[in-house]
C-alpha cells in the first residue's frame, strides 16, 4: 500500500510505503495510546506525591511533570507512526508535509497550543503549584497539559486556559516557583480614627501569625494612605506556603479588627452627601 502526498498544483511530492494495517496494527496503536496515557497519569501522581513530601522543594519536583508528558507523548507518536509507515528519512519528511497540510485545514490552533505547552515546559513562565493571573483568571496551577493549563480558582472552579495564551497574554505569577508568596492585606478605617494605633495593631497581627514567613529576603511592610473620608492600612508580608494565602489573610484580618474594636478604631463612615466621583 502506498500513500501519495501532493503539492499545491496536484503534483506528487513523495510516495510513502505503508505497512499493512490489520487488526494487529490497530491493537498495537491502541496499546501505545493506552500505555502512554497510563504512564502520564501514574508518573504525574508519583511526582505530585513526591512534591507534597518535599516541603519547600514541592514546586521543583512537580515542574518535571510537563516535561515528562512531552517526552511520553512524543515517543508514543513516534511508535504510532512507525506502526503505520516504513521508518525512513524520506518518509518522515513526507509525513511532516502531511502534518503541515493538516494544520492548514484547521489544526493550527491545536498545534499552537501544543507549541505553547512546550514553551511553558522549558521557559517556565509558571509551574505546577504556582498562583497565577492570566486572561482574567486567578488561581493555583494544577496541571500543564499539551493543550491547556488547568487552574483552580479561589471558589474551587477548574478553569482550562489554552497554552497558546502564553504568546499573547500577560501572565503574572505571584510566587514565581517559590513556596512562599507575598500577600497584601488592606484594612480601611474612619478618617478620624487613630491611624498610628491601627498600624501597630495590624503589625502585631501580621508578625504573630502562624502562617507568616519573615526573613532578610522576605521582609514585611505596614503602610498607610489617606483618602478623603477614610484611611487605608496595608500590610505586605510573605506567607510560608502559598496554599495558606487565604487562611493568612483571614486570620490577620479577624484578629486585627477585633483589636481595633477594643481600641475604638472604627471602619469608614460615609457622609450623607458625597460629591460626585468621590465614591468611585
Amino acid at each position: 500500500m502506498v500513500l501519495t502526498t501532493l503539492n499545491e498544483t496536484g503534483g506528487a511530492i513523495a510516495e510513502l510505503p505503508l505497512k499493512e494495517i490489520d487488526i494487529g496494527a490497530i491493537l498495537q496503536i491502541a496499546y501505545i495510546i493506552v500505555i502512554a496515557y497510563i504512564l502520564v497519569k501514574v508518573l504525574s501522581f508519583i511526582f505530585r506525591k513526591i512534591g507534597d513530601m518535599a516541603g519547600s522543594h514541592r514546586i521543583t519536583a512537580t515542574m518535571l511533570i510537563p516535561l515528562l508528558k512531552i517526552v511520553i507523548y512524543a515517543t508514543a507518536i513516534y511508535f504510532i507512526v512507525s506502526a503505520v509507515l516504513q521508518p525512513s528519512l524520506s518518509q518522515v519528511i513526507a509525513f511532516a508535509g502531511l502534518f503541515g497540510a493538516a494544520l492548514g485545514f484547521g489544526l493550527k490552533d491545536i498545534f499552537a497550543d501544543i507549541i505553547g505547552g512546550i514553551v511553558i515546559a522549558f521557559e517556565r513562565p509558571y509551574q505546577i503549584g504556582d498562583k497565577i493571573s492570566v486572561m482574567g483568571t486567578y488561581g493555583e496551577v494544577k496541571d500543564i497539559g499539551l493543550r491547556a493549563t488547568r487552574v483552580v480558582t479561589p471558589d474551587d472552579s477548574l478553569v482550562s486556559i489554552p497554552n497558546f495564551s502564553v504568546f499573547n497574554e500577560a501572565t503574572a505569577s505571584a510566587n514565581a516557583g517559590k513556596t512562599e508568596m507575598m500577600v497584601v492585606i488592606d484594612l480601611f478605617i474612619d478618617g478620624e480614627s487613630d491611624a498610628g494605633g491601627a498600624m501597630e495593631i495590624l503589625h502585631d497581627a501580621v508578625v504573630t501569625s502562624k502562617y507568616v514567613y519573615i526573613s532578610p529576603s522576605r521582609p514585611y511592610t505596614i503602610l498607610i494612605e489617606d483618602f478623603p473620608f477614610y484611611k487605608r492600612i496595608r500590610a505586605k508580608a510573605y506567607v510560608n506556603d502559598l496554599r495558606s494565602e487565604f487562611e493568612f489573610r483571614s486570620e490577620v484580618t479577624r484578629r486585627a479588627w477585633a483589636a481595633m474594636q477594643r481600641e475604638g478604631i472604627q471602619p469608614p463612615r460615609w457622609p450623607a452627601h458625597i460629591p460626585d466621583g468621590i465614591r468611585d
